[in-house]
């Protein structure tokens, strides 16, 4: 795991460049309690390591 800065965008961006999946978006957003994917300022982000089984971007029931 490592942590990010960002300036706006959202989680499909990071996800797509630092995950290589942009599906995993929801992965981002479970470990840093975020539901909006779409991010607004400066941002701290946790990010996951890689899992090439993950994938989806529906989070679990």
């Amino acid at each position: 795991m490592k942590t990010i800065i960002v300036t706006g965008g959202n989680l499909f961006q990071v996800a797509a460049a630092e995950l290589a999946d942009a599906t995993q978006w929801i992965r981002i957003a479970q470990l840093n309690d975020i539901s909006d994917p779409m991010l607004i300022g400066v941002v701290i982000l946790m990010i996951p390591d890689i899992d090439q089984a993950a994938g989806g971007g529906i989070a679990a029931q």
